[in-house]
């Protein structure tokens, strides 16, 4: 009735929904879980347990009972309970119930007031590297900067 390359296009279309929605689902380390090793994901993780392991993942929740004691990578972080260790992500935001020990590269970091932040703090320049990057080939093919400003000023 059906021949067999429709079938396979809605398996095909079946799977690319499936994909889309494991991918919106957090994963979540309850409050009653301990994790002993690194943890990796394409998504988000939100962690109301303990984790004592890195962490690479798109975007990272710490709930207010919530522990990490390990490096944390990821896009975006948003610490309501304890990390112990280093967090480089373009955004983190610390509640203010957050307490934070190690050091923080970031390109966006909010504190609210009644935080715990120990540790240092280091914005990542992303534009500043852009604008190095594209200024870098005009100087290379032999232009002198003080000729490019010369002709900005003629």
């Amino acid at each position: 009735m059906f021949s067999s390359k429709t079938n396979g296009q809605s398996q095909a279309q079946v799977s690319r929904l499936s994909e889309a929605q494991v991918r919106s689902v957090p994963s979540i380390i309850s409050i009653d879980l301990k994790v002993h090793g690194n943890l990796s994901s394409n998504g988000e993780i939100q962690i109301d347990g303990s984790v004592e392991g890195d962490i690479n993942c798109k975007a990272l929740i710490v709930g207010a009972k919530g522990s990490v004691s390990g490096e944390v990578t990821a896009q975006t972080v948003r610490v309501h309970g304890a990390i112990k260790g280093k967090v480089k992500a373009n955004s983190v935001f610390l509640a203010s119930t957050a307490q934070m020990s190690g050091d923080i590269e970031h390109e966006s970091l909010a504190i609210e007031p009644g935080a715990f932040m120990e540790g240092h703090c280091k914005r990542i320049a992303v534009e500043a590297q852009k604008v190095t990057e594209v200024k870098s080939p005009a100087l290379s093919n032999g232009v002198n900067a003080e000729k490019l400003s010369q002709a900005a000023v003629s």
